[in-house]
Protein backbone atom coordinates (compact mmCIF):
# COMPACT_ATOMS: atom_id res chain seq x y z
CA UNK A 1 0.00 0.00 0.00
CA UNK A 2 1.08 3.57 -0.70
CA UNK A 3 0.65 4.96 2.82
CA UNK A 4 1.49 8.49 1.71
CA UNK A 5 -1.36 8.33 -0.78
CA UNK A 6 -3.72 6.83 1.78
CA UNK A 7 -2.91 9.56 4.31
CA UNK A 8 -3.14 12.38 1.78
CA UNK A 9 -6.55 11.25 0.49
CA UNK A 10 -7.98 10.84 4.01
CA UNK A 11 -6.45 14.10 5.25
CA UNK A 12 -7.58 16.21 2.28
CA UNK A 13 -9.87 19.01 3.38
CA UNK A 14 -11.56 22.03 1.84
CA UNK A 15 -8.83 24.20 0.39
CA UNK A 16 -6.25 21.40 0.36
CA UNK A 17 -5.89 18.82 -2.40
CA UNK A 18 -4.65 15.28 -1.87
CA UNK A 19 -1.78 16.06 -4.30
CA UNK A 20 -0.60 18.99 -2.18
CA UNK A 21 -0.65 16.88 0.97
CA UNK A 22 1.02 13.91 -0.73
CA UNK A 23 4.05 15.98 -1.70
CA UNK A 24 4.45 17.11 1.93
CA UNK A 25 4.11 13.78 3.74
CA UNK A 26 7.57 12.62 4.90
CA UNK A 27 9.29 10.22 7.26
CA UNK A 28 9.92 11.78 10.70
CA UNK A 29 13.57 11.99 11.84
CA UNK A 30 12.78 9.96 14.98
CA UNK A 31 10.69 6.75 14.59
CA UNK A 32 9.29 7.37 18.10
CA UNK A 33 7.38 10.33 16.64
CA UNK A 34 5.44 8.07 14.29
CA UNK A 35 5.74 6.44 10.90
CA UNK A 36 4.80 9.44 8.74
CA UNK A 37 4.69 13.17 9.38
CA UNK A 38 2.75 15.96 7.67
CA UNK A 39 4.19 19.47 8.22
CA UNK A 40 1.40 22.02 7.84
CA UNK A 41 3.40 25.26 7.54
CA UNK A 42 3.10 25.58 3.75
CA UNK A 43 -0.71 25.42 4.02
CA UNK A 44 -1.04 28.38 6.38
CA UNK A 45 -1.34 31.08 3.70
CA UNK A 46 -3.93 29.24 1.60
CA UNK A 47 -6.10 28.27 4.59
CA UNK A 48 -5.47 31.51 6.52
CA UNK A 49 -4.82 29.56 9.68
CA UNK A 50 -1.78 28.86 11.80
CA UNK A 51 0.10 25.60 11.10
CA UNK A 52 -0.75 24.51 14.67
CA UNK A 53 -4.49 24.98 14.08
CA UNK A 54 -4.33 23.20 10.68
CA UNK A 55 -2.52 20.24 12.23
CA UNK A 56 -5.05 20.03 15.04
CA UNK A 57 -7.98 20.10 12.57
CA UNK A 58 -6.49 17.33 10.40
CA UNK A 59 -5.67 15.16 13.41
CA UNK A 60 -9.17 15.65 14.91
CA UNK A 61 -10.87 14.69 11.66
CA UNK A 62 -8.60 11.71 11.05
CA UNK A 63 -10.42 8.76 12.54
CA UNK A 64 -8.37 5.70 13.45
CA UNK A 65 -9.05 2.65 11.30
CA UNK A 66 -7.42 -0.65 10.48
CA UNK A 67 -4.64 1.10 8.59
CA UNK A 68 -3.72 4.14 10.70
CA UNK A 69 -3.69 3.66 14.46
CA UNK A 70 -3.13 7.26 15.52
CA UNK A 71 -2.95 10.79 14.11
CA UNK A 72 -1.44 13.27 16.56
CA UNK A 73 -0.93 17.06 16.17
CA UNK A 74 2.42 18.30 17.51
CA UNK A 75 3.65 21.90 16.96
CA UNK A 76 2.31 22.29 13.43
CA UNK A 77 2.92 18.68 12.40
CA UNK A 78 0.55 15.73 12.19
CA UNK A 79 2.33 12.50 13.14
CA UNK A 80 0.75 9.29 11.86
CA UNK A 81 1.29 5.85 13.37
CA UNK A 82 0.57 2.91 11.09
CA UNK A 83 -1.10 -0.28 12.27
CA UNK A 84 1.99 -2.51 12.25
CA UNK A 85 0.13 -5.80 12.12
CA UNK A 86 -1.82 -4.75 9.04
CA UNK A 87 1.36 -3.33 7.51
CA UNK A 88 3.26 -6.58 8.12
CA UNK A 89 0.51 -8.71 6.58
CA UNK A 90 0.35 -6.55 3.48
CA UNK A 91 4.08 -6.03 2.99
CA UNK A 92 5.13 -9.65 3.52
CA UNK A 93 2.44 -10.86 1.15
CA UNK A 94 3.57 -8.36 -1.49
CA UNK A 95 7.30 -9.02 -1.14
CA UNK A 96 7.08 -12.79 -1.08
CA UNK A 97 4.65 -12.98 -4.00
CA UNK A 98 6.50 -10.42 -6.15
CA UNK A 99 10.00 -11.78 -5.46
CA UNK A 100 12.63 -10.22 -7.71
CA UNK A 101 10.08 -7.75 -9.10
CA UNK A 102 9.26 -6.31 -5.63
CA UNK A 103 9.64 -2.54 -5.79
CA UNK A 104 9.10 -2.38 -9.55
CA UNK A 105 6.22 -0.59 -11.24
CA UNK A 106 4.77 0.22 -14.64
CA UNK A 107 4.74 3.97 -14.12
CA UNK A 108 7.16 4.54 -16.99
CA UNK A 109 5.30 2.42 -19.52
CA UNK A 110 5.36 4.02 -22.97
CA UNK A 111 8.13 6.46 -22.02
CA UNK A 112 11.76 6.33 -23.13
CA UNK A 113 14.69 7.59 -21.09
CA UNK A 114 18.01 7.98 -22.91
CA UNK A 115 21.05 7.80 -20.64
CA UNK A 116 24.43 8.97 -21.93
CA UNK A 117 27.11 7.52 -19.65
CA UNK A 118 30.65 6.14 -19.42
CA UNK A 119 31.67 7.66 -22.80
CA UNK A 120 35.14 6.16 -22.91
CA UNK A 121 37.84 7.48 -25.19
CA UNK A 122 38.99 5.33 -28.07
CA UNK A 123 42.60 4.14 -27.76
CA UNK A 124 42.81 4.99 -24.06
CA UNK A 125 42.40 2.47 -21.23
CA UNK A 126 39.54 2.77 -18.80
CA UNK A 127 40.81 4.74 -15.80
CA UNK A 128 39.29 5.25 -12.38
CA UNK A 129 37.98 8.65 -13.43
CA UNK A 130 35.38 6.79 -15.53
CA UNK A 131 34.07 4.86 -12.52
CA UNK A 132 31.41 7.35 -11.39
CA UNK A 133 29.81 8.00 -14.77
CA UNK A 134 29.77 4.26 -15.51
CA UNK A 135 28.36 3.18 -12.13
CA UNK A 136 25.80 6.01 -11.85
CA UNK A 137 24.62 5.67 -15.46
CA UNK A 138 24.33 1.89 -15.21
CA UNK A 139 22.35 2.11 -11.96
CA UNK A 140 19.98 4.71 -13.44
CA UNK A 141 19.53 2.46 -16.49
CA UNK A 142 18.50 -0.42 -14.22
CA UNK A 143 16.32 1.76 -11.97
CA UNK A 144 14.35 3.31 -14.84
CA UNK A 145 13.92 -0.10 -16.48
CA UNK A 146 12.66 -1.44 -13.12
CA UNK A 147 10.01 1.30 -13.12
CA UNK A 148 8.73 0.33 -16.55
CA UNK A 149 10.53 2.89 -18.69
CA UNK A 150 12.29 1.93 -21.88
CA UNK A 151 15.87 2.80 -20.98
CA UNK A 152 18.37 3.41 -23.78
CA UNK A 153 21.99 3.26 -22.66
CA UNK A 154 24.27 5.33 -24.88
CA UNK A 155 28.07 5.19 -24.81
CA UNK A 156 28.99 8.49 -26.52
CA UNK A 157 32.47 7.35 -27.47
CA UNK A 158 35.29 9.87 -27.58
CA UNK A 159 36.33 8.91 -31.11
CA UNK A 160 36.98 12.28 -32.71
CA UNK A 161 39.93 14.66 -32.45
CA UNK A 162 43.56 15.40 -33.25
CA UNK A 163 44.77 12.78 -30.76
CA UNK A 164 43.98 10.10 -33.34
CA UNK A 165 46.32 11.76 -35.81
CA UNK A 166 48.97 11.66 -33.07
CA UNK A 167 48.31 7.96 -32.50
CA UNK A 168 48.68 7.09 -36.16
CA UNK A 169 51.87 9.14 -36.35
CA UNK A 170 53.28 7.41 -33.24
CA UNK A 171 52.34 3.99 -34.61
CA UNK A 172 53.98 4.77 -37.95
CA UNK A 173 57.22 5.80 -36.24
CA UNK A 174 57.46 3.32 -33.37
CA UNK A 175 54.66 0.76 -33.57
CA UNK A 176 54.65 -2.91 -34.50
CA UNK A 177 51.31 -4.52 -35.36
CA UNK A 178 52.09 -7.84 -33.71
CA UNK A 179 53.23 -6.15 -30.49
CA UNK A 180 50.20 -3.86 -30.41
CA UNK A 181 47.83 -6.79 -31.00
CA UNK A 182 49.54 -8.61 -28.14
CA UNK A 183 49.62 -5.62 -25.77
CA UNK A 184 46.14 -4.40 -26.73
CA UNK A 185 44.90 -1.06 -25.50
CA UNK A 186 47.82 -0.59 -23.12
CA UNK A 187 50.28 -0.83 -26.01
CA UNK A 188 48.25 1.79 -27.91
CA UNK A 189 48.25 4.07 -24.87
CA UNK A 190 52.02 3.68 -24.50
CA UNK A 191 52.39 5.02 -28.04
CA UNK A 192 50.16 8.01 -27.20
CA UNK A 193 52.15 8.80 -24.04
CA UNK A 194 55.43 8.46 -25.95
CA UNK A 195 54.22 10.85 -28.65
CA UNK A 196 53.38 13.52 -26.07
CA UNK A 197 56.81 13.27 -24.51
CA UNK A 198 59.02 12.76 -27.59
CA UNK A 199 57.26 14.19 -30.67
CA UNK A 200 59.18 16.71 -32.78
CA UNK A 201 57.60 19.70 -34.57
CA UNK A 202 57.67 17.71 -37.80
CA UNK A 203 55.80 14.86 -36.11
CA UNK A 204 53.21 17.31 -34.75
CA UNK A 205 52.60 18.55 -38.31
CA UNK A 206 52.48 14.95 -39.51
CA UNK A 207 49.89 14.15 -36.82
CA UNK A 208 47.65 17.02 -37.93
CA UNK A 209 47.87 15.74 -41.48
CA UNK A 210 46.89 12.22 -40.40
CA UNK A 211 43.82 13.62 -38.62
CA UNK A 212 42.92 15.52 -41.79
CA UNK A 213 43.25 12.25 -43.70
CA UNK A 214 40.87 10.54 -41.23
CA UNK A 215 38.30 13.31 -41.76
CA UNK A 216 38.67 13.22 -45.54
CA UNK A 217 38.05 9.47 -45.64
CA UNK A 218 41.56 8.24 -46.41
CA UNK A 219 41.45 4.44 -46.53
CA UNK A 220 44.71 3.66 -44.69
CA UNK A 221 44.22 6.28 -41.95
CA UNK A 222 40.66 5.11 -41.26
CA UNK A 223 41.68 1.45 -41.28
CA UNK A 224 44.22 2.21 -38.53
CA UNK A 225 41.66 4.24 -36.59
CA UNK A 226 39.08 1.42 -36.86
CA UNK A 227 41.71 -1.03 -35.58
CA UNK A 228 42.39 1.18 -32.54
CA UNK A 229 38.62 1.38 -31.97
CA UNK A 230 38.24 -2.40 -32.23
CA UNK A 231 41.02 -2.94 -29.65
CA UNK A 232 39.40 -0.39 -27.33
CA UNK A 233 35.89 -1.85 -27.49
CA UNK A 234 37.17 -5.38 -26.95
CA UNK A 235 38.96 -4.16 -23.84
CA UNK A 236 36.18 -1.99 -22.37
CA UNK A 237 33.45 -4.55 -23.01
CA UNK A 238 35.37 -6.98 -20.80
CA UNK A 239 35.28 -4.42 -17.97
CA UNK A 240 31.62 -3.62 -18.61
CA UNK A 241 30.82 -7.33 -18.32
CA UNK A 242 32.55 -7.46 -14.92
CA UNK A 243 30.63 -4.38 -13.75
CA UNK A 244 27.27 -5.69 -15.07
CA UNK A 245 27.00 -2.70 -17.41
CA UNK A 246 25.17 -2.79 -20.75
CA UNK A 247 24.68 -0.34 -23.62
CA UNK A 248 22.19 -0.15 -26.47
CA UNK A 249 24.26 2.25 -28.57
CA UNK A 250 27.96 2.98 -29.06
CA UNK A 251 27.30 5.99 -31.33
CA UNK A 252 30.19 8.31 -30.50
CA UNK A 253 31.27 11.76 -31.62
CA UNK A 254 32.39 10.55 -35.03
CA UNK A 255 28.89 9.20 -35.72
CA UNK A 256 27.62 12.79 -35.85
CA UNK A 257 30.17 14.05 -38.42
CA UNK A 258 27.56 14.16 -41.20
CA UNK A 259 24.80 15.36 -38.86
CA UNK A 260 26.40 18.65 -37.78
CA UNK A 261 26.00 20.66 -40.99
CA UNK A 262 22.16 20.69 -40.86
CA UNK A 263 22.42 22.05 -37.30
CA UNK A 264 24.88 24.76 -38.40
CA UNK A 265 22.62 25.65 -41.34
CA UNK A 266 19.60 25.92 -39.06
CA UNK A 267 21.46 28.15 -36.60
CA UNK A 268 22.50 30.41 -39.48
CA UNK A 269 18.99 30.43 -40.99
CA UNK A 270 17.44 31.42 -37.66
CA UNK A 271 19.92 34.24 -37.17
CA UNK A 272 21.51 32.64 -34.13
CA UNK A 273 24.99 32.17 -35.60
CA UNK A 274 27.34 35.13 -35.33
CA UNK A 275 30.99 35.69 -36.25
CA UNK A 276 33.43 36.50 -33.47
CA UNK A 277 37.18 36.78 -34.19
CA UNK A 278 36.74 34.47 -37.15
CA UNK A 279 34.84 31.83 -35.14
CA UNK A 280 31.10 31.09 -35.35
CA UNK A 281 29.24 31.47 -32.06
CA UNK A 282 25.77 31.67 -30.52
CA UNK A 283 25.65 34.72 -28.24
CA UNK A 284 24.41 33.68 -24.80
CA UNK A 285 25.40 36.82 -22.91
CA UNK A 286 21.73 37.88 -22.49
CA UNK A 287 21.27 34.62 -20.55
CA UNK A 288 24.25 35.14 -18.25
CA UNK A 289 26.60 32.78 -20.11
CA UNK A 290 29.65 33.20 -22.34
CA UNK A 291 29.12 32.53 -26.06
CA UNK A 292 28.64 28.95 -27.23
CA UNK A 293 31.40 28.22 -29.75
CA UNK A 294 30.02 26.29 -32.75
CA UNK A 295 32.89 26.48 -35.26
CA UNK A 296 36.50 27.47 -34.68
CA UNK A 297 38.15 30.06 -36.93
CA UNK A 298 39.59 27.21 -39.04
CA UNK A 299 36.09 25.78 -39.54
CA UNK A 300 36.57 22.84 -37.17
CA UNK A 301 33.60 21.67 -35.08
CA UNK A 302 33.61 21.44 -31.30
CA UNK A 303 32.01 19.39 -28.53
CA UNK A 304 28.97 21.69 -28.52
CA UNK A 305 28.42 21.22 -32.28
CA UNK A 306 28.42 17.46 -31.92
CA UNK A 307 26.27 17.51 -28.77
CA UNK A 308 23.64 19.64 -30.52
CA UNK A 309 23.55 17.16 -33.41
CA UNK A 310 23.44 14.23 -30.97
CA UNK A 311 20.52 15.65 -28.98
CA UNK A 312 18.46 16.25 -32.14
CA UNK A 313 19.31 12.77 -33.45
CA UNK A 314 18.30 11.15 -30.15
CA UNK A 315 14.97 12.99 -30.07
CA UNK A 316 14.22 12.00 -33.68
CA UNK A 317 15.33 8.40 -33.13
CA UNK A 318 14.01 7.60 -29.65
CA UNK A 319 11.42 10.34 -28.99
CA UNK A 320 12.64 10.39 -25.41
CA UNK A 321 10.71 11.48 -22.35
CA UNK A 322 14.02 12.47 -20.75
CA UNK A 323 17.59 12.43 -21.99
CA UNK A 324 20.19 12.24 -19.22
CA UNK A 325 23.87 13.15 -19.53
CA UNK A 326 25.91 11.54 -16.75
CA UNK A 327 28.95 13.79 -16.95
CA UNK A 328 31.23 15.38 -14.32
CA UNK A 329 30.25 18.71 -12.79
CA UNK A 330 33.12 20.48 -14.58
CA UNK A 331 30.87 20.40 -17.67
CA UNK A 332 28.00 22.29 -16.00
CA UNK A 333 28.46 25.37 -18.21
CA UNK A 334 28.84 23.32 -21.38
CA UNK A 335 25.47 21.62 -20.89
CA UNK A 336 23.73 24.82 -19.84
CA UNK A 337 24.95 26.35 -23.10
CA UNK A 338 23.93 23.39 -25.27
CA UNK A 339 20.47 23.16 -23.68
CA UNK A 340 19.93 26.92 -24.09
CA UNK A 341 20.98 26.86 -27.76
CA UNK A 342 18.48 24.06 -28.43
CA UNK A 343 15.80 26.10 -26.67
CA UNK A 344 16.64 29.14 -28.83
CA UNK A 345 16.39 26.88 -31.90
CA UNK A 346 12.76 26.27 -30.92
CA UNK A 347 13.21 22.73 -29.59
CA UNK A 348 10.61 22.74 -26.82
CA UNK A 349 11.92 19.36 -25.65
CA UNK A 350 15.15 21.04 -24.51
CA UNK A 351 13.50 21.14 -21.07
CA UNK A 352 13.68 17.33 -21.03
CA UNK A 353 17.48 17.28 -21.22
CA UNK A 354 19.14 16.72 -17.85
CA UNK A 355 22.79 17.02 -16.88
CA UNK A 356 23.33 14.46 -14.12
CA UNK A 357 26.49 15.95 -12.65
CA UNK A 358 28.83 14.03 -10.35
CA UNK A 359 32.02 14.68 -8.40
CA UNK A 360 35.49 13.41 -9.15
CA UNK A 361 36.95 10.11 -7.97
CA UNK A 362 40.57 9.43 -7.13
CA UNK A 363 42.64 7.08 -5.04
CA UNK A 364 44.12 8.18 -1.75
CA UNK A 365 47.36 9.23 -3.50
CA UNK A 366 45.68 11.80 -5.75
CA UNK A 367 44.36 12.47 -9.24
CA UNK A 368 45.61 11.27 -12.64
CA UNK A 369 46.50 12.43 -16.15
CA UNK A 370 46.33 10.10 -19.16
CA UNK A 371 48.52 12.31 -21.33
CA UNK A 372 51.45 12.10 -18.93
CA UNK A 373 50.95 8.41 -18.33
CA UNK A 374 50.22 8.88 -14.64
CA UNK A 375 46.90 7.14 -14.33
CA UNK A 376 45.24 4.36 -12.35
CA UNK A 377 43.43 1.90 -14.60
CA UNK A 378 39.98 0.83 -13.45
CA UNK A 379 40.76 -2.81 -14.23
CA UNK A 380 43.67 -2.63 -11.77
CA UNK A 381 41.37 -1.22 -9.08
CA UNK A 382 38.82 -3.99 -9.72
CA UNK A 383 41.46 -6.73 -9.73
CA UNK A 384 43.03 -5.44 -6.53
CA UNK A 385 39.63 -5.33 -4.81
CA UNK A 386 38.86 -8.88 -5.93
CA UNK A 387 42.25 -10.13 -4.66
CA UNK A 388 41.87 -8.35 -1.33
CA UNK A 389 38.34 -9.75 -1.03
CA UNK A 390 39.70 -13.25 -1.71
CA UNK A 391 42.24 -12.84 1.07
CA UNK A 392 39.65 -11.59 3.57
CA UNK A 393 37.15 -14.34 2.68
CA UNK A 394 39.85 -17.05 2.84
CA UNK A 395 40.78 -15.88 6.32
CA UNK A 396 37.19 -15.59 7.60
CA UNK A 397 35.83 -18.76 5.99
CA UNK A 398 38.68 -21.02 4.74
CA UNK A 399 36.29 -23.91 4.06
CA UNK A 400 34.02 -21.85 1.76
CA UNK A 401 33.47 -23.38 -1.66
CA UNK A 402 33.85 -21.24 -4.81
CA UNK A 403 35.93 -18.61 -2.98
CA UNK A 404 37.09 -17.11 -6.28
CA UNK A 405 33.53 -16.65 -7.52
CA UNK A 406 32.47 -15.13 -4.20
CA UNK A 407 35.51 -12.82 -4.15
CA UNK A 408 34.62 -11.61 -7.65
CA UNK A 409 31.11 -10.58 -6.54
CA UNK A 410 32.42 -9.01 -3.34
CA UNK A 411 35.33 -7.16 -4.96
CA UNK A 412 33.40 -5.86 -7.97
CA UNK A 413 30.46 -4.94 -5.72
CA UNK A 414 32.79 -2.96 -3.46
CA UNK A 415 34.05 -0.92 -6.41
CA UNK A 416 30.52 -0.12 -7.64
CA UNK A 417 29.13 0.61 -4.18
CA UNK A 418 32.10 2.83 -3.40
CA UNK A 419 31.06 5.05 -6.31
CA UNK A 420 27.33 5.04 -5.47
CA UNK A 421 26.91 5.24 -1.69
CA UNK A 422 27.47 8.98 -1.31
CA UNK A 423 25.53 11.72 -3.08
CA UNK A 424 26.72 11.75 -6.69
CA UNK A 425 27.89 15.37 -6.58
CA UNK A 426 30.48 14.68 -3.86
CA UNK A 427 34.11 14.07 -4.75
CA UNK A 428 35.21 10.55 -3.78
CA UNK A 429 38.55 9.41 -2.42
CA UNK A 430 38.52 5.67 -3.03
CA UNK A 431 39.88 3.58 -0.14
CA UNK A 432 40.33 -0.19 -0.54
CA UNK A 433 40.12 -0.79 3.20
CA UNK A 434 36.88 1.17 3.60
CA UNK A 435 34.98 -0.34 0.65
CA UNK A 436 35.95 -3.89 1.67
CA UNK A 437 34.99 -3.58 5.32
CA UNK A 438 32.55 -6.18 6.68
CA UNK A 439 31.41 -3.54 9.16
CA UNK A 440 29.91 -0.18 8.30
CA UNK A 441 28.19 1.25 5.28
CA UNK A 442 29.52 -0.99 2.52
CA UNK A 443 28.24 -3.45 -0.04
CA UNK A 444 30.25 -6.15 1.72
CA UNK A 445 28.21 -5.56 4.88
CA UNK A 446 24.97 -5.85 2.88
CA UNK A 447 26.17 -8.95 1.00
CA UNK A 448 27.21 -10.58 4.29
CA UNK A 449 23.75 -9.79 5.69
CA UNK A 450 22.24 -11.55 2.66
CA UNK A 451 24.46 -14.58 3.26
CA UNK A 452 23.36 -14.60 6.91
CA UNK A 453 19.67 -14.48 5.94
CA UNK A 454 20.21 -17.18 3.32
CA UNK A 455 21.85 -19.43 5.93
CA UNK A 456 18.83 -19.04 8.22
CA UNK A 457 16.45 -19.95 5.39
CA UNK A 458 18.54 -22.97 4.36
CA UNK A 459 18.09 -24.33 7.88
CA UNK A 460 14.54 -23.21 8.59
CA UNK A 461 12.93 -23.01 5.16
CA UNK A 462 10.34 -20.50 3.98
CA UNK A 463 6.93 -21.27 5.50
CA UNK A 464 4.04 -21.72 3.09
CA UNK A 465 1.74 -20.11 5.65
CA UNK A 466 2.26 -17.88 8.68
CA UNK A 467 0.27 -15.57 10.90
CA UNK A 468 1.38 -12.12 12.05
CA UNK A 469 1.76 -11.85 15.86
CA UNK A 470 1.95 -8.64 17.84
CA UNK A 471 5.21 -7.19 16.60
CA UNK A 472 8.27 -6.52 18.68
CA UNK A 473 10.03 -3.19 17.91
CA UNK A 474 12.88 -4.94 16.04
CA UNK A 475 10.40 -6.82 13.83
CA UNK A 476 8.37 -3.66 13.21
CA UNK A 477 11.47 -1.76 12.07
CA UNK A 478 12.25 -4.43 9.46
CA UNK A 479 8.64 -4.37 8.25
CA UNK A 480 8.69 -0.56 7.92
CA UNK A 481 11.98 -0.72 6.03
CA UNK A 482 10.56 -3.32 3.64
CA UNK A 483 7.54 -1.12 2.99
CA UNK A 484 9.83 1.81 2.11
CA UNK A 485 11.63 0.08 -0.78
CA UNK A 486 9.24 0.98 -3.65
CA UNK A 487 9.37 4.64 -2.63
CA UNK A 488 13.17 4.54 -2.39
CA UNK A 489 13.35 3.30 -5.99
CA UNK A 490 10.99 6.07 -7.15
CA UNK A 491 12.97 8.71 -5.25
CA UNK A 492 16.22 7.48 -6.82
CA UNK A 493 14.72 7.89 -10.29
CA UNK A 494 13.15 11.29 -9.60
CA UNK A 495 16.40 12.67 -8.14
CA UNK A 496 18.69 10.79 -10.57
CA UNK A 497 20.42 9.63 -7.40
CA UNK A 498 21.32 5.90 -7.06
CA UNK A 499 22.72 6.60 -3.58
CA UNK A 500 19.09 6.55 -2.36
CA UNK A 501 18.95 2.81 -3.17
CA UNK A 502 22.47 2.19 -1.80
CA UNK A 503 21.62 3.86 1.50
CA UNK A 504 18.32 2.02 1.64
CA UNK A 505 20.19 -1.30 1.35
CA UNK A 506 22.47 -0.40 4.26
CA UNK A 507 19.54 0.80 6.38
CA UNK A 508 17.56 -2.41 5.81
CA UNK A 509 20.66 -4.53 6.48
CA UNK A 510 21.24 -2.72 9.79
CA UNK A 511 17.63 -3.21 10.86
CA UNK A 512 17.65 -6.86 9.85
CA UNK A 513 20.87 -7.49 11.76
CA UNK A 514 19.42 -5.92 14.90
CA UNK A 515 16.39 -8.19 14.51
CA UNK A 516 18.68 -11.18 13.85
CA UNK A 517 20.76 -10.63 17.01
CA UNK A 518 17.90 -9.57 19.32
CA UNK A 519 15.22 -12.05 18.27
CA UNK A 520 15.51 -15.82 18.04
CA UNK A 521 14.52 -17.10 14.62
CA UNK A 522 15.28 -20.81 14.30
CA UNK A 523 14.71 -21.49 17.99
CA UNK A 524 11.49 -19.47 18.16
CA UNK A 525 8.30 -21.46 18.58
CA UNK A 526 5.17 -21.97 16.50
CA UNK A 527 3.67 -18.98 14.69
CA UNK A 528 6.46 -16.67 15.85
CA UNK A 529 9.08 -18.87 14.14
CA UNK A 530 7.14 -19.03 10.88
CA UNK A 531 6.59 -15.27 10.90
CA UNK A 532 10.28 -14.59 11.52
CA UNK A 533 11.33 -16.93 8.73
CA UNK A 534 8.92 -15.15 6.38
CA UNK A 535 10.32 -11.79 7.51
CA UNK A 536 13.86 -13.06 6.86
CA UNK A 537 12.89 -14.21 3.36
CA UNK A 538 11.29 -10.84 2.61
CA UNK A 539 14.36 -8.95 3.85
CA UNK A 540 16.65 -11.09 1.69
CA UNK A 541 14.46 -10.41 -1.35
CA UNK A 542 14.49 -6.63 -0.83
CA UNK A 543 18.26 -6.57 -0.21
CA UNK A 544 18.95 -8.59 -3.36
CA UNK A 545 16.67 -6.35 -5.41
CA UNK A 546 18.33 -3.20 -4.08
CA UNK A 547 21.85 -4.45 -4.80
CA UNK A 548 20.72 -5.74 -8.19
CA UNK A 549 19.59 -2.22 -9.18
CA UNK A 550 23.13 -1.06 -8.45
CA UNK A 551 24.65 -3.86 -10.54
CA UNK A 552 25.94 -5.81 -7.54
CA UNK A 553 25.67 -9.59 -7.26
CA UNK A 554 24.87 -11.46 -4.05
CA UNK A 555 26.74 -14.64 -3.03
CA UNK A 556 24.68 -17.30 -1.24
CA UNK A 557 27.51 -17.84 1.25
CA UNK A 558 30.45 -15.76 2.45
Amino acid sequence: MDYKKYISEKAAAEGLSAEEIYSSVALPPDPAMGDYALPCFRFAKALRKSPVAIAQDIAANFSADGVIEKAEAVNGYVNFTVNKGALAREVLKEVLSAGESYGSSREGEGKTVCIDYSSVNIAKPFHIGHLSTTAIGSALYKIFSFLGYRAVGINHLGDYGTQFGKLICAYKHWGDREEVEKGGIHAVNDLYVRFNSEATEDMEREAREYFRLIESGDKEANALFDWFKELTLKYVKGIYKKLNVTFDSYAGERFYTDKMQPVIDELRQKGLLKESEGAQIVDLEPYGMPPCLILRSDGASLYATRDLAAAIYRKNTYDFYKCLYVVAYQQNLHFRQVFKVLELMGREWAKDLVHVAYGMVSLEDGAMSTRKGKVVWLEDVINRCVEKAYGIISEKNPELENKREVAEKVGVGAVIFGALYNSKIKDIVFSYDKVLSFEGETSVYVQYTCARANSVLEKGGIPSAYSVPELLPQEAEVVKALAAFPQAVKDAAEKYEPSVVARYAVDLAQKFNKFYFDCKILSAEGDRKDFRLALTAAALTALKNALGLLGIGVPDKM
